[in-house]
């Protein structure tokens, strides 16, 4: 009787331990990182901004509403 038990236990402490590192494995996906954002420059000034709160018409890029009005900048 003592050695079945023995053996239940062994088992069951076999099997605890299987599943916790099973489940700490699982547990820790690598995070993931979302897709970086583009750098634009507004066309009027210069300034380089993220292209989610650049504002486009056509090919160029403006930082605000103002220079999108103003229209391109003098280059040079």
């Amino acid at each position: 009787m003592v050695r079945l038990l023995f053996w239940i236990a062994v088992i069951a402490a076999a099997v605890w331990l299987w599943r916790k590192f099973k489940i700490n494995q699982q547990s820790h996906p690598e995070p993931k990182l979302d897709a970086p954002l583009r750098m634009v420059r507004c066309a009027h000034c210069g300034v380089h901004l993220p292209n989610d709160r650049a504002l486009q018409l056509g090919s160029d890029w403006y930082c605000s509403q103002a220079h999108l009005e103003q229209g391109p900048g003098r280059k040079g």
